[in-house]
């Protein structure tokens, strides 16, 4: 039985996100990772002062440079991710890589046809330019308030950009947003194959960025392609709820749901 976490961060979110998530999830006997997209600095400031190695990186690369990590350890780990995390840890879930996968507000899969105003909202910092499919792109403080901290106070918000907002590159949010408009894409995954392991997906009743409606599509894809994927929605939570103050809720919850899949440790 997998013993490993692996958390995966999403876009203008630092890996340092997961860290609280990390203590718990140690203090109960797992063995945790939260690594680095490729590009990323190993902190919040070092990636900030050098966003140039994020020039390009897409979907693949990402997912590619998890898989690698995930090889490595001694059996297929758990993995969890929010928003672009939560796409990366289902295309690990395709490909046998990963013994469980909980996704929390996760980016759109290829078939999920719902577009929501608020996420092309949340989305035009990078999709304005089609020159920012190339480019790195950072949100201003009012961008990510919108974005991230619209179910939490301003002050929180500001805090959450001050220690967590990175320089994320544009190419994923072009390679999702183009996925039903062309035959193969970087976004699709396997919703037939239900070997991949127990599979929980997380909405957030107020997101902007990834809102309910889009969670639910990706839950019916499954649910047509007779795979069991569960779906919880907090109603009153937004797209920083892994990491906000209320953090700890979704992560005891996610530990009940492992433990009800038979994926917690034995001591």
């Amino acid at each position: 039985m997998s013993t490993s976490v692996v958390f995966i961060h999403g876009l203008w979110i630092h890996s340092a996100s997961w860290r609280p998530w990390q203590d718990l999830f140690d203090e109960r006997g797992y063995h945790t990772l939260a690594p680095d997209w490729p590009g990323d600095g190993r902190t919040v400031a070092a990636t900030r002062a050098d966003p140039g190695r994020l020039l390009d990186v897409g979907v693949d690369a990402i997912t590619d440079s998890y898989a690698k990590i995930v090889k490595d350890l001694p059996d297929p780990p758990i993995v969890i991710g929010h928003s672009f995390g939560g796409l990366i840890a289902q295309k690990l879930r395709d490909r046998g890589l990963a013994a469980g996968a909980v996704c929390i507000s996760p980016a759109p899969i290829k078939g999920v046809r719902a577009v929501p105003l608020s996420l092309l909202r949340s989305s035009f910092p990078a999709l304005r330019r089609p020159a920012n499919r190339h480019k790195v792109v950072s949100l201003t403080e009012r961008q990510f308030a919108y974005s991230f901290g619209n179910a939490i106070s301003p002050d929180e918000s500001e805090k959450l950009y001050t220690d967590l907002a990175i320089p994320s590159p544009g190419r994923p949010l072009f390679e999702a947003s183009t996925a039903n408009l062309r035959r193969t894409s970087p976004t699709a995954v396997d919703t037939h194959d239900g070997d991949g392991g127990p599979l929980l997906l997380i909405a957030a009743g107020k997101d902007h960025t990834v809102p309910p409606a889009v969670v639910r599509g990706a839950q019916q894809l499954y649910a047509r392609g007779g795979v069991p994927a569960e779906l919880r929605t907090y109603e009153d939570r937004g797209h920083s709820a892994p990491f906000d103050h209320g953090w700890l809720e979704l992560a005891e919850d996610t530990l009940a749901w492992l433990d009800d899949q038979g994926l917690k440790p034995q001591r």
